[in-house]
């Protein structure tokens, strides 16, 4: 692990709490006038038969366990990308209006370093759009709408005196296939930092969908999503030099790229699920949506060098060992 000493501020663990809090109610607020959301509860565990569990990549393994009652398996949420849409029709929202919550996960396979941990904190979201609203346009204007609450977000830590990193409210938009153009012989991850560090704020669109090369920029679940139109939504991190992710978001699948996409991914089987079998009969909305990361997000404002400065999760003694050594106080 490295970062750039020049650019971290030492800060107490009380001045980090006090900032958190700062940064998470004025984006909530933000982000839901910005997007025409109103929150909810949501759940932390669902049933594997209903469909709703986000596999992510398809190879992740979820926490389960068994409840004393009557034996039930449960697992806990991944994600909420399904439910979401689940719910918008179940709670009777209205075209163009949306939801978010508090989703709060366990990602017992996700590797433990300065941006991830196996407890998972974000803003998840999700509005209803009409059929002329699948298209990259409003996936633009969308992804615009969240930097200006993000760095909105930024200005307010200004005026409460702290001295936060610049942001840019211009978002660079390119595709997965432009940027393996841009950089063949490069790694995904390899190309996200060099285009990320040339532009401060990058949306990369077309996740999941093999490109020229024959694979995928990164995988992305055959479900949710329309490969076509979604994305990840990057920021330079000065400290970690680096492009982090906040978010991922996208357009979701209608029916005819629901199908299209569990053929290429050999998971035709899920349509036996309550969840697609919704979307197959037409009886979900058509919506975006996507998650924002809380610890993510704060890690940026308040330049962080570990995600563990902004979150109370587990972390193995070398990674407490090294970050003590280096200064890095965990939570």
């Amino acid at each position: 692990m490295k970062y750039c000493k020049e650019k971290y501020t030492q800060m107490s663990v009380f001045e980090k709490q006090k900032y958190i809090k700062i940064i998470k109610d004025k984006f909530e607020r933000k982000l839901a006038k910005a997007l025409d959301l109103t929150r909810v509860s949501a759940p932390l565990l669902v049933t594997q038969e209903s469909g709703l569990q986000d596999d992510l990549s398809g190879v992740e393994r979820k926490v389960t366990f068994d409840i004393k009652k009557d034996g039930k398996e449960l697992e806990i949420v991944q994600s909420l990308a399904k439910w979401k849409r689940y719910a918008l029709k179940k709670y009777g929202f209205e075209m163009h209006k949306g939801l978010y919550t508090d989703m709060i996960a366990i990602r017992r396979d996700d590797k433990m370093d300065e941006i991830h941990s196996i407890y998972v904190d974000q803003w998840d979201w999700e509005k209803i759009i009409a059929r002329r609203d699948r298209s990259i346009e409003y996936l633009k204007r969308t992804v615009r709408k969240i930097v200006k609450a993000i760095c909105d977000t930024s200005a307010v830590l200004k005026k409460q005196g702290f001295d936060c990193v610049q942001l840019s409210y211009d978002v660079h938009f390119i595709t997965t296939q432009q940027l393996l153009d841009m950089y063949p012989d490069k790694t995904d991850k390899e190309r996200e930092y060099l285009i990320t560090k040339q532009y401060k704020t990058v949306f990369i669109i077309g996740i999941g969908d093999k490109l020229s090369d024959g694979k995928p920029h990164d995988l992305r679940a055959p479900d949710y999503d329309d490969w076509s139109l979604d994305g990840d939504l990057l920021f330079y991190h000065e400290v970690l030099d680096m492009a982090l992710e906040i978010s991922s978001m996208g357009i979701r699948v209608d029916k005819k790229a629901l199908l299209d996409q569990l053929k290429k991914a050999d998971k035709e089987e899920r349509l036996e699920y309550d969840f697609h079998q919704q979307i197959i009969k037409d009886e979900l909305p058509l919506t975006i949506g996507g998650g924002i990361g809380q610890s993510r997000l704060c890690m940026l404002l308040l330049g962080r060098a570990h995600i563990g400065e902004v979150q109370a999760s587990y972390w193995d003694k070398d990674t407490v060992k090294k970050c003590k050594k280096m200064g890095i106080e965990l939570l």
